[in-house]
């Protein structure tokens, strides 16, 4: 019957603790409490300021969780130091200080993403729906979040890049800017007119309408190439993907056309062939030839 008697009086003392300790488990439960309704007021009151201030929704969304985990790391040091009187802030918070040293040795993968997103929301180096390129994934941004970024490449599919990646790599923003300027390789017939023929390929491109007004068009003839005297034809149109090879199929089929309309041959390369000994050519062989033609 001893042992049984023991295990009655450790329950019985665990009673009178636990029944002393109620008013201050109702006051910690009411702390709780109070903490949960701070953090959402908290969280509203923020989300109005910052949507009047204009901020992003995603930046919003960062000091709301921001606020509300400050919110209820208080909360809950309060509530712990009134159920265990012991407790002082000063122990508390070197545990939490321990504890932040091994968790960021653990995680350090995740917190580098998250300082890295909370950096990219500040910056804003992109926006939500710019065309970025990065480390040769490239697409639309979709979504921008505390650890990662979603874009959306042209074929569909979705792609999950590391905010770290996004702000230690270099980012290209295709849609940094409404007008992007693109170009094409035009080649002529060496025993073309050149400024003939580069007239006629700028009048052919400021008619396409993808082609924007507000900036020149710009044609130089950059080389001697091995069948053709070949221009460089620049222009600027939308930034987009889309924009840009719209624009360049309205162009070439433009310089396409105007070019066969001044008869100024767009030539496709020669090849002559050298023979190390003379050929004969005899009456059966002018026959083969003809037939073969």
């Amino acid at each position: 019957m001893q042992p049984f008697q023991i295990i009655s009086e450790r329950l019985s003392a665990l009673l009178r603790d636990f029944i002393a300790q109620l008013p201050q488990l109702a006051i910690a439960c009411l702390v709780m409490l109070l903490t949960w309704g701070l953090a959402r007021l908290s969280g509203k009151i923020l989300r109005n300021l910052m949507q009047r201030a204009g901020l992003r929704d995603s930046l919003i969304d960062l000091f709301e969780k921001i606020i509300a985990i400050l919110i209820w790391l208080l909360g809950l040091l309060i509530a712990a130091i009134i159920v265990f009187p012991s407790l002082t802030p000063a122990s508390v918070l070197t545990g939490i200080g321990l504890g932040s040293v091994a968790i960021g040795f653990a995680f350090r993968d995740v917190f580098e993403n998250f300082l890295a997103g909370i950096l990219i929301l500040f910056r804003e180096p992109f926006r939500l729906k710019d065309f970025i390129e990065c480390e040769g994934y490239e697409g639309f941004v979709e979504e921008i979040t505390i650890r990662d970024t979603h874009i959306r490449q042209v074929d569909g599919q979705r792609v999950v890049l590391p905010n770290a990646m996004l702000f230690k790599e270099p980012v290209v923003v295709r849609t940094d800017k409404d007008l992007r300027r693109t170009s094409i390789i035009c080649g002529i017939a060496y025993g073309e007119n050149v400024d003939k023929a580069r007239e006629v390929i700028y009048e052919a491109v400021k008619a396409v309408k993808e082609v924007n007004d507000s900036k020149e068009v710009e044609i130089f003839a950059q080389q001697f190439g091995s069948s053709s005297i070949d221009f460089e034809v620049t222009w600027w149109t939308g930034s987009t993907p889309l924009e840009i090879r719209r624009a360049r199929d309205r162009v070439v089929a433009a310089v396409k056309s105007a070019l066969d309309e001044a008869e100024i041959e767009i030539p496709f390369p020669y090849r002559t062939l050298t023979f190390k000994e003379p050929l004969h050519i005899g009456p059966d062989a002018e026959v083969q030839a003809e037939s073969s033609n």
